[in-house]
Order: structure tokens, then C-alpha cells, then sequence
């Protein structure tokens, strides 16, 4: 295994240049110009101030020097300067990417635990009226858009009923804590301030939920497919013919040998979610990298958009390999080459 990591880590550089190749081409054959991003109208009409401009950014050389000065300054840790903040582009993901990972993990969580429960429960109780009600909350979440679920229990739980808080991370009166990580649970349990992380606790509840259902729906189904042709092998009418709880038999020797197909769409689920929660970020007014993302596209901020495009790349990247390990821990039958 650890040779299969080393060959891993050392082709990961590769395939990242790849990527960025791709990202900096694309972002040279769309039709719009970088420069109303940085200009406003009226010096747009301005040819010296078009002229400035362009030498400022880099945007009058060639698109081969520009590539090659970008690729020499991404090795450097520099993603260039973003066109609508004018900051560093590390910077600005470095700053947004916390809250988008505390709500994916908190979505993977809550996906996770549903999915794994209503799989096996409908595959251990298979052609049941449980079974018939367990497939139809996996194919609800995995059915119903997003941008829909999101508005809908926001307006239930939040403006109907009041239980559940508005957009945000925090109330929009509470004093932002101190920044240590960047994730709110923390940072508020870091600054003893038990009252603002339940307040963080709570606003995380709802979109965390609207984002782990999907991912529930799709992991129910496919739990609930290997399960039951795993209920069906010998090996299980071994095990119980020798005594051992149904509990067990489900848990250790079903569930365990269901776990390798499983991960592939955990792990890609969770790289999918961290780069593409957008629609989730901007219902609940999150402030991630998704809607980072979409102000970048909309502002044609070139050096932010490849920025975003490369971390979802590592995070892709790594969560592969991650997935890769983690079959073997959960069979070790599994070898990998």
C-alpha cells in the first residue's frame, strides 16, 4: 500500500497541471473580458487607462508567457490577485474555505447516518411497507432539487414555525468570534462562548440537512442493493447457523462487506459537495467557496476562477486516494496495486 501512496503522491503535481492547463485555457476562449471586471465603463472608452490596465494584470502578453508566468507563480504558492477583492486569491479561498468545509462535513455526517440506516433497514426488512417507506425518503431527497428543498424548509421551519433560525452562520446581532480556524463550531467553543456555538450549532442544522439528503438517497440505494444480495451468501446463513445475533450478523458481516462500493460514492460525494454546494450557500446565505465561486463567474474573475477550479482538483485528488485507503481498512481482502 504505501508504494501505491507514493506513486500516487508523485503523479498528483501532474494531474494538477493538467487541470490548471485546462482552466487557464478555458478561461481565454469565453467571450467576455476580463477587463470589465477591473475597469469601470467609462474608462473602459479610455485608451490609456485600457492600456494601463492591461499591463497591470499581465492581460498584453501573450497567452503563452502568460501561462508560463502563472504556472511559475502557482509553484510559489501564488494563485494571483483576484480582479473583484484585490486580494490574493490563496488568500480569499484560504478565508472562504472553512465555512464550506464545516457545513460539507456536517452535511457528510448527516447524509452518512441516514443513508446507512434506511439502506440496511430496507434491505433487512425487503418487500416491507418499511422497506416500500425507506426507498421512498431515498428517492425524495435524491429527486427533489435543492434550491426547492432549501426555500421550502426555510420557510417552514424558520418563518412558519420559528424553531429553526435564517440564513447565516450566526445571528445577524451576535459579534463574530474570534478567528482561530475559521470553523464557527470551534472557533466559538475556542472563545468559551458556549451560547454562539449553540447559535452556530443551530443555523448549520438546516443547510447541512438540505445538503446531506441527496447524498443520503443515494447511498440508501445503493446499501440497500449490496445488502441484500450479501443476506443472501453463505457466509451469513454460516454465521447465524453458529449462533450470532441478528445485530451482528447485519453490522459486521453484511454491512462490512458493503462498505468498499459504498465509500467510492461517499468519497466522491463529499469532494462533489465541497465544490459544488452553490445553489445550498446561496439560499442560506453561507459564505463558502460555492458562492466565491459564483461571484467569480459572474465578475469574470479569471484568477479566482482557476483558483477554485484547483482546489476542487486537490480535493478531488486526495479524496480519491483517501477512498483508495480507506477500501482496505474496511476489507482487507481488498489490495491494492
Amino acid at each position: 500500500m504505501t508504494r501505491y501512496i507514493l506513486h500516487r503522491l508523485i503523479a498528483m503535481p501532474f494531474l494538477l497541471l493538467g487541470i490548471v492547463t485546462l482552466a487557464f485555457l478555458l478561461t481565454t476562449v469565453t467571450k467576455g473580458d476580463p477587463l470589465s471586471a477591473i475597469l469601470s465603463d467609462r474608462q473602459m472608452n479610455d485608451p490609456v487607462a485600457v492600456a494601463a490596465a492591461k499591463a497591470q494584470w499581465g492581460l498584453d502578453r501573450s497567452l503563452p508567457e502568460r501561462y508560463l508566468i502563472y504556472v511559475g507563480n502557482l509553484a510559489t504558492g501564488d494563485m494571483g490577485t483576484s480582479f473583484i477583492t484585490r486580494r490574493p486569491v490563496a488568500q480569499d479561498v484560504l478565508y472562504r474555505l472553512p465555512a464550506t468545509m464545516e457545513l460539507v462535513i456536517a452535511a457528510m455526517i448527516v447524509g452518512c447516518t441516514i443513508g446507512l440506516l434506511l439502506g440496511v433497514t430496507a434491505a433487512y426488512y425487503r418487500n416491507s411497507p418499511i422497506d416500500h417507506l425507506s426507498r421512498f425518503f431515498a428517492l425524495f431527497g435524491s429527486s427533489v432539487p435543492v434550491f426547492w428543498l432549501g426555500l421550502a424548509l426555510l420557510y417552514v421551519f424558520s418563518v412558519k414555525l420559528g424553531v429553526l433560525p435564517g440564513p447565516g452562520r450566526l445571528d445577524a446581532r451576535a459579534a463574530l468570534p474570534p478567528r482561530v480556524t475559521g470553523f464557527m463550531l470551534i472557533d466559538t467553543l475556542l472563545a468559551g462562548d458556549v451560547r454562539r456555538f449553540v447559535d452556530a450549532l443551530w443555523h448549520l442544522l438546516l443547510p447541512a440537512f438540505v445538503l446531506g439528503w441527496a447524498v443520503a438517497g443515494t447511498i440508501s440505494r445503493l446499501v440497500r442493493a449490496n445488502m441484500i444480495e450479501v443476506l443472501d451468501r453463505d457466509f451469513i446463513l454460516t454465521a447465524r447457523s453458529k449462533g450470532a445475533g441478528e445485530l451482528r450478523v447485519v453490522v459486521r458481516h453484511a454491512l462490512r462487506n458493503t462498505l468498499v462500493p459504498t465509500l467510492t460514492v461517499i468519497g466522491y460525494s463529499f469532494a462533489y459537495l465541497l465544490t459544488g454546494a452553490v445553489l445550498t450557500e446561496t439560499i442560506f446565505s453561507w459564505p463558502g467557496m460555492g458562492s466565491y465561486a459564483v461571484d467569480a463567474a459572474r465578475g469574470l474573475d479569471f484568477p479566482a476562477i482557476i483558483g477554485v477550479t484547483i482546489v476542487g482538483g486537490v480535493v478531488f485528488l486526495l479524496t480519491n486516494l483517501i477512498t483508495d485507503v480507506a477500501y482496505v481498512v474496511a476489507n482487507p481482502r481488498v489490495r491494492l496495486g
